[in-house]
């Protein structure tokens, strides 16, 4: 990698001075930007140092060419791949992150049994959000630790694949993703920017489908801040010559009604089945159409979302997923059988106070309550217990009686039970009239 084997910064400054340039709010070049992460991908810069920029980055702010500058060296610490061999166009999806987002999991197998090529690699949970990786390895056996190798010939056998980071592949946003997860850094629009878009041109990919979370449950609780993130975002992608468009969508409640890992790929291979809830079934069909329109494979959005609806209906979709998991070593009958991914040993219910409709569903406190029971981290070492989660029978605008269900809570630990609930019964906001609906995309951020 050109210009990244300094021994010592630009200029003779030492880290320290770069974390004080930063923290004055002074803007770095590209050889400082280099520079540091370089030195943080080899272990040369330990991690109290790297966690002191990172701070100083999240509260001065990077300017749009340092952001880029940190995108590019991200993209090349490690390998870059090149799928040109692969005829098919090469398009990914991208979620900032939200509380039930299980999109992807419906969107990699239906946009390559519609002809692309979907090279997607993925996170695991950041804060109260899930990560799509967690949900994976609920299937028994999958793995999506792959080598650069074997991501390819999954993807030339079936066209889709869901891995993680492999040790070649962006090794600088591999140690600065967790970091960014113990040091209160997640916020940052552009971290968020050069993570996700490092991961993302490192695949090599033609075009790239954004969902840029905007509520309550998002990292982006204002709109104002989420449609920066989403410019941002764009603009990179533009930059590197990449086709893309970012979708703003609400995330002002979960979406769906399943909360936790084997929960959502349950209801995953619902929309799969044609079935599923209706918010999730709409936004699986409007990100297959913009991945369909941006790979070229249909000439407008109305023809993409007939052709994923038609892929739902004829099993292709579900056929796809399943031939996925298998070559990635999992056991692809859960297609069929969920039961045979983690089941929680206990339920309980969480009952409505009062009567009146659902006037609001904390969303991020949802996702914290999905964490304490044991389906997220809170500590970098904490095993996930796929099993667990919550599934809602009631969302936003639904009319409730007292005593009628809200939600279903799985869970295998009585001690975790109880401060999950807490939240639990803090999310719900019951009036005695309905809210006004909320649309599911606030707005579309495209250059093509």
């Amino acid at each position: 990698m050109s210009g990244h084997g300094k021994s010592r910064p630009p200029n003779h400054l030492g880290t320290v001075d770069l974390i004080r340039r930063k923290r004055d709010g002074h803007e770095h070049s590209r050889e400082e930007i280099e520079h540091l992460v370089h030195s943080y991908t080899v272990g040369h810069l330990p991690d109290h140092q790297a966690a002191a920029w990172l701070m100083a980055a999240h509260l001065r702010g990077l300017s749009r060419a340092e952001t880029a500058h940190l995108t590019d060296a991200m993209l090349h610490s490690g390998e870059v791949l090149d799928f040109s061999s692969l005829s098919a166009r090469k398009v990914d999806k991208h979620s900032t992150g939200g509380v039930g987002d299980k999109t992807s999991l419906v969107l990699a197998p239906l946009a390559a049994a519609g002809g692309l090529i979907v090279p997607m690699i993925s996170g695991r949970g950041l804060g109260h959000t899930g990560g799509t990786l967690d949900k994976l390895e609920a299937i028994p056996g999958l793995s999506v630790k792959l080598s650069s190798a074997e991501f390819r010939r999954v993807l030339e056998e079936c066209g889709c694949a869901i891995i993680s980071q492999t040790e070649e592949l962006v090794p600088a946003d591999r140690k600065l993703y967790q970091l960014r997860n113990f040091t209160g850094t997640v916020e940052s629009p552009s971290l968020i920017c050069a993570s996700i878009m490092s991961k993302k041109l490192a695949e090599g990919i033609d075009a790239l489908v954004l969902d840029v979370k905007t509520g309550s449950g998002a990292f982006m609780k204002r709109e104002e801040d989420a449609v920066h993130l989403a410019e941002l975002m764009v603009e990179t992608a533009r930059r590197m010559g990449v086709r893309a468009v970012a979708l703003l969508t609400n995330m002002d409640q979960p979406l769906g009604t399943h909360i936790g890992n084997a929960l959502e790929v349950q209801e995953a291979l619902e929309v799969l089945r044609g079935r599923g809830p209706g918010d999730l079934r709409t936004l699986s069909l409007e990100f297959a159409a913009w991945m369909f329109y941006l790979g070229e494979r249909t000439a407008n959005l109305d023809e993409g979302r007939r052709l994923a609806a038609e892929l739902i209906a004829s099993g292709a979709g579900l056929e796809k997923f399943r031939h996925m998991v298998r070559l990635q070593g999992g056991d692809h009958k859960v297609a069929d059988d969920h039961t045979r991914m983690p089941q929680a040993r206990y339920q309980a219910t969480v009952k409505s106070p009062r009567s009146g409709y659902i006037a609001q569903i904390h969303c991020e406190h949802m996702g914290t309550a999905s964490v304490l029971l044991g389906g997220g981290r809170v500590e970098a070492e904490d095993a996930v217990d796929h099993a667990v989660g919550i599934v809602l029978h009631k969302k936003v605008g639904d009319r409730v009686g007292k005593g009628e269900a809200l939600c279903t809570v799985h869970y295998n630990s009585e001690e975790r039970l109880w401060g999950a609930n807490l939240l639990i019964e803090d999310s719900y906001h019951i009036a005695d009239t309905a809210p006004v609906p909320t649309p599911l995309v606030h707005r579309v951020i495209t250059d093509v």
